[in-house]
């Protein structure tokens, strides 16, 4: 009786358990990797001069964050859609902004920075390079975005290092 009243108790927990992940499939610590982004941001260049403002928002009951970024002139704006890809265990983000241009990035977070690079591309050069965009959550709460163009493992283009103070 104790091992039928004991397997009764299990499988009753199993089923809150299974039934709270049906109702909340996004919410695990992997899903939770990239919410240190999340906000409404200011974001300043090495030189102090504003960048742009980006806003990002957990959506989709907290499977996606989505991205809206405006260049400080106003007139650059973008879009990107990142999430917890559970098939492939990484995160995916998808870019595109208002000239078209789509960047399509992977990676997961190691330690305090999420690391997400492009597949493999050519240039006129015939040589390969990837992108590679790592967020860096400070001890400050800021965020530093640093855009790299990377050959063989050494960086040999830094195209956006921009610090996230978030707007109060």
């Amino acid at each position: 009786m104790r091992a039928f009243l004991f397997l009764l108790g299990s499988l009753f927990m199993a089923s809150i358990c299974l039934g709270q992940a049906e109702q909340c499939p996004c919410c695990t610590e992997q899903h939770a990797a990239f919410d240190f982004w999340v906000g409404t941001w200011e974001v300043t260049l090495p030189n102090g001069n504003t960048a742009g403002f980006n806003t990002i928002e957990k959506q989709q009951d907290g499977c996606i964050l989505r991205e809206n970024w405006t260049g400080a002139n106003g007139q650059f704006t973008g879009t990107s859609l990142n999430f917890y890809n559970r098939n492939t265990t990484q995160w995916e983000q998808l870019w595109i902004d208002n000239s078209g241009n789509p960047l399509k990035l992977k990676g997961n977070r190691v330690d305090n920075q999420m690391i997400l690079s492009s597949d493999p591309f050519t240039q006129a050069d015939g040589e390969l390079y990837i992108n590679r965009i790592t967020w860096t959550l400070n001890e400050d709460g800021t965020v530093r975005q640093l855009w790299e163009v990377i050959n063989d493992g050494t960086a040999v283009n830094v195209l956006f290092d921009g610090l996230y103070t978030k707007k109060m």
